[in-house]
C-alpha cells in the first residue's frame, strides 16, 4: 500500500516523505473531513507544524481540498482530477449539527461543463443540517 500512496503523491508532484505517506494513509481511511486537531490527535508524537505543512502542501498540490466550517478548516482527499491549478471539488460539503461531522455529498454538485467567458478554479458549496444517520436515529 505504501508504494500506491508514493505513486499518488509523485503523480501530484509531491515528494513522498514518511509523514506525507502517513497523513495520506490516515485521510484515505476517513469518511468525514478532518480538522488539523483531529489529525494531530491521531499522530500523538508528531509535530503539529509538520502536520500543518503537510496539509498545506497537499492542498497546494491538489491532494486534499479544504472545507471552511465556521472558524475551523477541515481536510478531505481530492479525486485524481484535482491538481496544482484547479480543485474539482464542485460538490456539496455537508456539516451535521448533531454528530458534528463534515462529509462530501458528491451527488449534489455544480456542473463542471458550463460555458463561461471566464475560468472557474474553485467553487465552495457548504450546507448545515442533520445527516441521514442522525435523522434515522431521531425517528
Amino acid at each position: 500500500m505504501k508504494t500506491h500512496i508514493e505513486d499518488k503523491l509523485i503523480n501530484k508532484n509531491t515528494k513522498p516523505t514518511s509523514m506525507r505517506i502517513l497523513v495520506y494513509d490516515f485521510l484515505s481511511s476517513q469518511e468525514a473531513a478532518m480538522s488539523l486537531s483531529e489529525i494531530e490527535n491521531h499522530f500523538e508524537n508528531a509535530d503539529r507544524t509538520t502536520i500543518y505543512r503537510t496539509l498545506k502542501t497537499f492542498e497546494e498540490k491538489g491532494v486534499v481540498h479544504s472545507i471552511q466550517e465556521n472558524s475551523t478548516t477541515k481536510y478531505k482527499l481530492c479525486h485524481d482530477g484535482c491538481d496544482e491549478n484547479t480543485h474539482k471539488d464542485w460538490h456539496l460539503h455537508f456539516y451535521c449539527k448533531i454528530c458534528k461531522q463534515t462529509t462530501c455529498k458528491e451527488d449534489i454538485s455544480f456542473p463542471e461543463n458550463i460555458q463561461t467567458n471566464f475560468r472557474i478554479d474553485e467553487i465552495r458549496l457548504f450546507a448545515k443540517g442533520i445527516c441521514e444517520n442522525c435523522l434515522e436515529s431521531l425517528q
